[in-house]
């Protein structure tokens, strides 16, 4: 009997693990919980992932590679159409500016939309657009004391004390050449 064997019979279970879950372009991670694993999917918080495991009808503590291959495909079919088992206040595409669809997006289309998103604003020179371009905070927050991208904040008082040393030190050069 070694350490490395466990006792309770889950060597089987390990056997039949799929440690990636392929959903939306992306891997998730299969040792971990189902809802746990989905928020780690860019557009799915903790919310989302026990609403979508609820929806799919799988239980949201189960290891999510464990589970069958008819779970995993209700937990990826509820993923990919999530507008259409949530309201739509839920959603994160409401209205969407150029198709005035409801859509929710995840994973890598999600970050592509808001880049384009960001470029429209730019491109409009919108408030929020111009406030992208400068490189400043655009939701409002205060930037007189936070956000400074400059690397000096007030006085750099050894670079004072530097300067002040090289020049009494050319001043006692001088007094001795005389």
């Amino acid at each position: 009997m070694s350490a490395e064997e466990p006792q309770d019979g889950s060597a089987e279970e390990d056997e039949d693990l799929q440690y990636f879950v392929r959903i939306g372009g992306a891997d998730l991670d299969g040792t971990k919980s189902v809802e746990r694993s989905l928020t780690d999917l860019n557009g799915i918080g903790t919310r989302t992932a026990r609403l979508v495991a609820e929806t799919a009808d799988v239980d949201r503590t189960a290891t999510f590679g464990l589970l069958d291959d008819d779970d995993i495909d209700a937990v990826v079919d509820v993923v990919e159409n999530f507008e259409d088992h949530v309201p739509e206040w839920m959603v994160n595409r409401k209205k969407d500016f150029f198709t005035g669809e409801t859509d929710h997006k995840i994973g890598t289309d999600l970050s592509e939309q808001r880049r384009h998103d960001i470029n429209r604003m730019k491109m409009i020179d919108s408030y929020k657009g111009v406030r992208h371009k400068r490189g400043q905070k655009v939701r409002g927050q205060r930037t007189k004391s936070t956000g400074r991208t400059e690397g000096t904040i007030g006085v750099n008082v050894e670079e004072i004390r530097e300067d002040m040393a090289e020049e009494e030190a050319a001043a006692e050069e001088a007094g001795e050449e005389e």
